[in-house]
């Protein structure tokens, strides 16, 4: 399974969701690094707290590092060339997290004008001419997702209904 990539702005509610998935079915432990954030290996020498010199790390504490560089890694591949030039100061796994979340999710406001989009959107979803009912039903198919994603539930009901309403 190849690791789901980053492309443009708008897909990433639906990559959010996939590279998740993706680094927690490859190895969990990735995946709370990038939660959790580095760890300082350090010492403690006459009373001060110190970093540890690389060449005295256990292999256990190489593990936690070399496992940090995993998840820094795996998110950095899963960005195109363009977009991870906007983050190359992120320095960890968690730090470019919280930096991708802030660009593309940013604040409540930001949010809530997303939420609204999709629903504008939604409503005015409506069947294109000469558009095949395969591409269609894919493009309201993505939206549908990008809604649930994004907080905006709607039943069943509600889709089926808005679906045959713009198809026929």
């Amino acid at each position: 399974m190849r690791i789901p990539r980053l492309m443009y702005a708008d897909g990433f509610p639906e990559w959010k969701y996939r590279i998740e998935k993706y680094i927690k079915m490859k190895e969990f432990k990735v995946w709370r690094s990038i939660l959790r954030g580095p760890v300082r290996i350090t010492i403690t020498v006459g009373g001060q707290v110190i970093d540890k010199a690389v060449e005295n790390y256990t292999d256990e504490e190489f593990e936690k590092v070399e496992e940090q560089e995993r998840a820094l890694a795996t998110l950095s591949m899963a960005l195109s060339p363009d977009i991870a030039q906007g983050f190359r100061e992120s320095t960890s796994a968690k730090d470019l997290w919280e930096a991708l979340i802030d660009v593309y999710e940013g604040n409540e406001d930001m949010k809530e004008s997303w939420q609204d989009m999709l629903r504008q959107k939604f409503n005015m979803f409506n069947y294109i001419s000469g558009e095949t009912l395969e591409a269609q039903l894919q493009q309201f198919t993505t939206l549908t997702n990008d809604m649930n994603i994004s907080g905006i539930f709607l039943t069943k009901s509600e889709i089926n209904k808005k679906f045959f309403e713009c198809s026929s």
